[in-house]
């Protein structure tokens, strides 16, 4: 059922020794604790088996983090060296094997779990621990082994008691099992070594060079390499094999600077950096060497000539795995005299081989090198190369990891910086616009202020003057002339109040406004407001009302009463421009919590949707068919805005073209002392 390659060791076995087997194997099985099966003969001895599973006696641990198979048959024909004369049963010999491989015992329970029906407990509890099935927990692999050591040893004072052909039997089988397992411990300390290595440095150079070394020196290598192919990313200035060195013999190439010697365990790492020639399909070049003496030729940044390219199919069977095991070159490669004599020139008499495998593709080999004599690759060389192989695959995936990490990193940290060099330009440049465009608010508030405050003494006499002559004539005055005094006078009206509204907006703006907080009642403000624009609402021929909705006991508030009434005053005048005749205009106040609203309604002409954000802006006239009709700057709602915006409260308004609007103010109570901008 289990080939060869599979087992940890398999030997004849006493019968008595096998149950030895058996035993400390539950015994484990017992240690480890719950959740741990264990399966003997017992399991199909009731039911039909093909001749091919039929298997005398095995027990079959499977736990988590430990799994065994130990299988026996007893041979049918035994040997010469076996048999002892009036032995008894119990000495008996079994074929035995032990295992702890994964994939031995999973295809194992795989072909028990078939022996029973797919809807029946055996085959689903089978295929349930089946799937538990990892490689041992180093801690666990080696307390049993240590385990298997002390009880397989033969004990001298046991020997006393037993007969001389039953110890003689006893430590002929045990010795081999004991070399085994001496073997397999340092085999899984070794391999430790280089798994811990990989998980504590991120280093490739380092991990590589180490493991190739320690590995080198337990299988007692005269060297040991690594080989890695283009295309799993050589890079083509790693190889030396080029225009200049190739044909070089070995002793004339081991004189180039590359291949100096420094020491007798010569670690080497390639570091070429001058560019090189184009590399064929299937070349590359080894990368990491590690040798047992000076004596023994370096082969570092070698690679081979054009007669090894030949070995496309072999490249094509590494990918699955195959393992290259050459116990003589001279003889196995006695018909193929170009590789023959390149393997004599490197100083490779045994070579063993196996691939590194990352991301499903071939990166490269592990080849071992006997240099002078020929050497017989034993099983668990082959399996201990193939380990190391598979670990070293490990440790250039997670290397390759980090090298995309760090690139991403640093693409992150570029764009990062780069992200950060626009927000500060942009940054710098809506400051220097923003910069620009205060500056040139200042100036324009400054300008206006300047103008304003020197237009205000002329327009002052013309307003006096003009006044006076409407009252005290100094003469008799035609109806024409008196006309034209009154237009002189209204118009000098109009511009003071223009005026007046530019000063206020440029002292709020440079932050020089100031409240005057007083205490006052919102029912004499609302009612003093509407009296005075009764004059001209119905000279416009339009409704003015005014709903109170204030309790007595809240009618006093805390503001600035001379700029509330401005606030009304402006709402209102525009209220009334804009309100076709025998239209009305409602003032409503009332008081929640701490906060005064006011709110004015209309009848007017209402005002476009798209129009609304620009009503509050500077110099903005909306643009209707009524325009030409309704004189003003555009200023009296910017200037209402603000002044409400400096008693921290806010405006809202209503509108709807033909039907009419609504302002609603909230302005809170101010705290009784002077607030500025």
């Amino acid at each position: 059922m289990l080939s060869s390659h599979d087992l940890s060791f398999s030997r004849n076995l006493p019968l008595a020794v096998f149950n030895q087997l058996e035993k400390l194997l539950k015994q484990m099985a017992q240690a480890i604790g719950n959740n741990t099966l264990i399966i003997t003969e017992a399991l199909v001895a009731r039911i039909h088996i093909p001749v091919e599973l039929q298997i005398h006696r095995f027990t079959l641990v499977v736990a988590e983090g430990f799994s065994a198979l130990l299988i026996g048959n007893i041979e049918q024909e035994r040997s010469l060296v076996d048999r002892v004369v009036g032995e008894p049963e119990t000495y008996l010999a079994l074929s035995a094997s032990l295992t702890f491989n994964p994939e031995a015992i999973a295809s194992f329970i795989t072909k028990l779990r078939d022996l029973f029906g797919c809807d029946s407990d055996t085959h689903q509890n089978l295929e349930s621990y089946r799937q538990l099935i990892r490689p041992n927990d180093a801690t666990l692999q080696s307390q049993f082994t240590l385990l298997l050591l002390e009880c397989l040893l033969p004990q001298q004072n046991e020997n006393a008691t037993k007969p001389p052909s039953a110890v003689n039997l006893e430590v002929y089988a045990c010795q081999p099992v004991e070399d085994a397992l001496k073997k397999q411990i340092s085999q899984e300390r070794l391999l430790n070594q280089v798994t811990t290595q990989i998980r504590k440095s991120l280093d490739l150079p380092v991990i590589l060079a180490t493991a190739i070394a320690q590995v080198r020196e337990f299988l007692e290598l005269d060297r040991l390499v690594i080989y890695k192919f283009e295309g799993s990313g050589v890079n083509r200035n790693q190889c030396v094999a080029n225009r200049s060195l190739e044909g070089l013999s070995l002793s004339e190439l081991g004189k180039t600077p590359q291949f100096e010697a420094t020491g007798t365990q010569q670690l080497a790492v390639n570091d070429l950096t001058s560019p090189q020639p184009p590399i064929p399909e299937y070349g590359g070049c080894i990368v990491y060497e590690a040798r047992a003496t000076d004596a023994i030729s370096s082969v570092l940044y070698y690679k081979e000539k054009s007669c090894f390219g030949q070995a496309a199919q072999c490249w094509e069977k590494y990918r699955q795995g195959f393992i290259l095991a050459i116990d003589d070159v001279e003889k196995s490669y006695s018909l193929e005299e170009c590789l023959l004599n390149f393997l004599r020139e490197t100083q490779v008499r045994a070579k063993l081989a196996a691939p590194i495998m990352f991301e499903e593709k071939l990166w490269g080999l592990l080849i071992a090198h006997q240099c002078h004599d020929s050497r017989q690759w034993t099983e668990s060389e082959k399996i201990l190369l193939t380990s190391i192989a598979e670990q070293l695959a490990i440790a250039i995936h997670q290397s390759e990891l980090m090298r995309s990490l760090r690139d991403a990193a640093r693409i992150l940290t570029e764009e990062k910086e780069t992200l950060e060099q626009r927000v500060i330009e942009r940054t710098m440049a809506l400051r220097d616009a923003l910069l620009a465009a205060e500056a040139a608010s200042r100036l324009r508030s400054e300008f206006l202020a300047t103008i304003s405050h020197e237009l205000l003494t002329p327009l002052t006499y013309v307003i006096g003057m003009s006044s006076t002559l409407l009252r005290w004539p100094l003469g008799e005055l035609s109806q024409r002339q008196r006309d034209y005094l009154q237009t002189i006078h209204d118009s000098g009206e109009h511009l003071l109040e223009m005026i007046n509204d530019i000063l206020d907006l440029s002292q709020i703006e440079a932050g020089k406004t100031v409240l005057n907080i007083t205490e006052f009642s919102l029912t004499n403000i609302a009612e003093n407001t509407l009296e005075s624009l009764l004059k001209k609402a119905t000279t416009q021929q339009v409704n003015l009302k005014l709903d109170l909705q204030i309790d007595p006991r809240r009618d006093r508030f805390t503001a600035d009463a001379e700029r509330v009434v401005q606030i009304l005053w402006n709402l209102l005048t525009n209220a009334i421009k804009f309100t076709p005749e025998a239209g009305s205009v409602t003032l409503r106040v009332w008081v929640e919590d701490d906060t005064a609203i006011f709110q004015v309604e209309d009848t007017g002409i209402g005002i476009p949707e798209e129009k609304l954000p620009l009503l509050f802006e500077k110099f903005q006239q909306l643009d209707t068919p009524y325009r030409r009709r309704y004189e003003g700057t555009g200023l009296g709602l910017a200037l209402t805005k603000q002044l409400i915006e400096l008693h921290r409260g806010r405006i809202e308004v209503e509108s709807t073209v033909g039907i009419g609007s609504i302002f609603t103010v909230w302005i809170p109570v101010q705290p009784m002392r002077a607030l500025s901008q």
